[in-house]
């Protein structure tokens, strides 16, 4: 066989055992590659043409060359309860090196049970692994940090949830899994010893600079914190919703990870939830930012061993290391909202003018993507500026855009590259999704897919899929497990 290029490591084996386990693949009976990612294929160093032959690797029947595969281990806090977790329906084949010399995992998910399934079957339907796919890759293509999907191959096999549904992998590529319940894991269930191996790991792996600083675990929270931040950030200004924002669903690298009941915000409102589970508005759109601190301030207890002898002076470090969260992210979403409303300078106003034009989009219901659109296309005469607060504003924008040296051409040209022209709607994206599933047309998923691309470009007319349905205020989303 051909080896397309496969160049995989296997170094979490390095990590202590109680990390993983070690895995036979669980072979599916009649397996149907439904869509290749033929660009990240390349970006691997995996011929696309060769790849698509190996669709037994692609399914999880065999393991690619150099692969020895595991489930990892890890713990997390789901809607703020603490479990004992671990990959339930995946398995980490190995680490790809790319030709530039990169590192990404590569792994099957709904690839069968685990000894972490907890009852599960360890498989994967159909329907979410193609979400997972087309979010993430919605995500890439607005430069937001996030895993992606190599492939999505049906199984041939059902699954049994509410109703019997087909079965699927996605393989899934990160630059690692190495998540807060990770460290959980290795706090609740590990020695010390333990915990610092899976810090000195993920260190090498991911901040390789900071080993010979004086205190490099401290140094270990505040990256995570800064990559953790800037993440956030990035979803709050293109209105994105995790949905199930929990310990495990939170990596080291900044990567979104685990596309579930996610989506994209329509009409403006800090209290958007879409996901089914999530009962309680925890990880509603307006409580991201916290929750990621929350997060964060559970990542930096497994530490305390780590950071300092003395336990109350590590707690002490580490609260002190944590306030620096809402600093970056404040940074990073002010910054980011200047440059949607074509702002290159900053004065102390602009804060209270962003505000404003978010509670006067709040107040009438107004779409939050299309109304950063309308801004950018400079269309006064549309439904956006019907009511009197929206013409006020907009006239203190105006004057706001007068009081820095560059053309109102240069700002929309900002503008362009910061607003999307289009997002995943929640219309289309179930409609792509019922398309596929329930009548095996791949067609409105792949139109779907081509319109995401270069969402910041606003000479491509994609019309279709830029409007907002009527209301969304029943639209609900769910994990897929």
């Amino acid at each position: 066989m051909k080896n397309s290029g496969w160049n995989l490591e296997n170094t979490y084996r390095s990590l202590p055992k109680i990390f993983y386990t070690d895995m036979e693949l669980s072979p599916v009976k009649a397996p149907d590659l439904v869509i290749l990612n033929t660009e990240l294929a390349e970006s691997l160093g995996l011929d696309p043409v060769v790849l698509e032959k190996q669709l037994d690797i692609l399914a999880g029947n065999i393991a690619p060359p150099g692969s020895n595969p595991i489930s990892k281990a890890y713990a997390g806090h789901q809607f703020g309860y603490f479990n004992i977790l671990g990959d339930g329906r995946a398995i980490l084949l190995g680490e790809q090196i790319t030709p530039n010399g990169e590192r990404f995992d590569i792994e099957l998910k709904g690839s069968g049970e685990t000894p972490y399934s907890r009852c599960g079957d360890g498989r994967s339907a159909f329907g979410p692994m193609l979400r997972e796919y087309l979010m993430s890759e919605a995500m890439h293509e607005l430069n937001i940090p996030t895993t992606r999907g190599l492939s999505v191959a049906r199984t041939g096999q059902r699954v049994i949830r509410n109703k019997p549904l087909a079965g699927a992998i996605l393989v899934r590529v990160a630059k690692s899994h190495i998540r807060v319940g990770t460290f959980e894991f290795a706090a609740d269930s590990g020695s010390e010893d333990d915990l610092r191996s899976l810090a000195d790991y993920t260190i090498d792996r991911h901040f390789k600079w900071i080993k010979e600083h004086e205190n490099p675990y401290l140094s270990l929270l505040t990256e995570v914190i800064k990559v953790q931040a800037e993440l956030i950030a990035k979803w709050q200004l293109v209105g994105f919703i995790h949905g199930v924002m929990n310990t495990d669903n939170m990596t080291l690298s900044g990567e979104t990870i685990d596309y579930g009941p996610c989506a994209f915000m329509d009409e403006y409102r800090r209290d958007t939830v879409f996901s089914s589970i999530d009962r309680e508005s925890r990880y509603a759109y307006g409580n991201q930012p916290q929750m990621a601190e929350w997060n964060l301030a559970r990542l930096a207890e497994t530490l305390i061993p780590l950071v300092h002898e003395d336990r109350d002076s590590a707690i002490e470090i580490l609260k002190n290391e944590l306030t620096k969260f809402k600093e970056i992210f404040d940074l990073e979403w002010l910054n980011g909202m200047r440059k949607k409303l074509g702002l290159f300078t900053a004065e102390l106003e602009d804060k209270n003018i962003l505000m404003s034009l978010l509670n006067i989009m709040e107040e009438n219901n107004l779409d939050f993507t299309n109304t950063f659109r309308t801004l950018t296309m400079l269309e006064e005469d549309c439904e956006v500026f019907e009511s009197e607060e929206m013409k006020s504003w907009y006239d203190i924008w105006k004057d706001r855009l007068t009081r820095q040296q560059e053309s109102i051409e240069q700002s929309q040209q900002l503008m362009k590259s910061h607003n999307p022209a289009v997002i995943p709607r929640n219309l289309k994206v179930e409609e792509a999704l019922e398309a596929a599933v329930d009548r095996g047309d791949m067609s409105v998923f792949e139109k779907l897919l081509q319109a995401l691309k270069d969402p910041y470009d606003y000479s491509i007319q994609r019309d279709d899929y830029i409007n907002p349905p009527t209301s969304d205020t029943n639209y609900r989303t769910y994990c897929g497990t």
